[in-house]
């Protein structure tokens, strides 16, 4: 009896000191172990986020590439306002336009006033009504010149601009009526100055 208490009491100290160690060395990691767990949760998401801005980089270089020029892309606003603008001053050297009629008024006008009653019907013809056309043969031929500068202006940007950047239709088909357009005023205005076309009549 004395034997088998014995053996039980060395047993159950045998189990309670296992039990112990074990417990000790869960005491022992298990703080360390918590310890390296944060610091590799810590240490992920900065990772990720070095990860996360070096591929925006990329995609950013790769979009400025994409531009050609690494800047703000043109919107192309202001080709076609130049486009219109040349169609609208292509109409304006075809009509004459206010300008040209208060210009030929006056004309008219200062021919009045250096003419005398006496001058012969040539002169007054001339100096009435020949300056007077002959002016507003020249404001109409200024409104054309500007139409084709313009015109030529906005057709030839896109080779100074963004390479790779086609011009939209509507531009370039505004621009060539105005280019059009100003080509056909500035002869017609050339043929009115130069009396070929529609010349004052003669007093014989």
């Amino acid at each position: 009896m004395a034997t088998k208490t014995a053996q039980g009491a060395e047993t159950a100290g045998t189990g309670s000191g296992t039990e112990a160690r074990k417990d000790d060395e869960t005491t022992t990691a298990g703080p360390g172990a918590v310890a390296e767990t944060e610091q590799t949760g810590e240490a992920g998401p900065e990772t990720a986020g070095d990860e996360g801005g070096e591929s925006g980089d990329a995609e950013g270089a790769g979009e400025a590439e994409a531009d050609g020029t690494g800047g703000k892309v043109p919107s192309g606003v202001g080709q076609g306002a130049g486009a219109v603008v040349s169609a609208a001053l292509g109409l304006v050297s075809l009509t004459g336009g206010w300008i040209g009629t208060v210009a030929s008024a006056r004309e008219q006008l200062i021919g009045q006033l250096r003419t005398s009653t006496s001058a012969s019907v040539g002169t007054q013809l001339k100096e009435v009504y020949g300056d007077a056309w002959h002016t507003t043969a020249l404001w109409a031929g200024l409104f054309a010149l500007a139409a084709l500068i313009t015109a030529v202006v906005v057709l030839v940007r896109p080779a100074f601009g963004a390479p790779g950047r086609p011009q939209a239709a509507w531009i370039r088909s505004v621009a060539w009526a105005g280019l059009s357009l100003g080509v056909i005023g500035l002869l017609l205005a050339v043929l009115k100055y130069s009396d070929a076309l529609l010349a004052v009549p003669s007093a014989g």
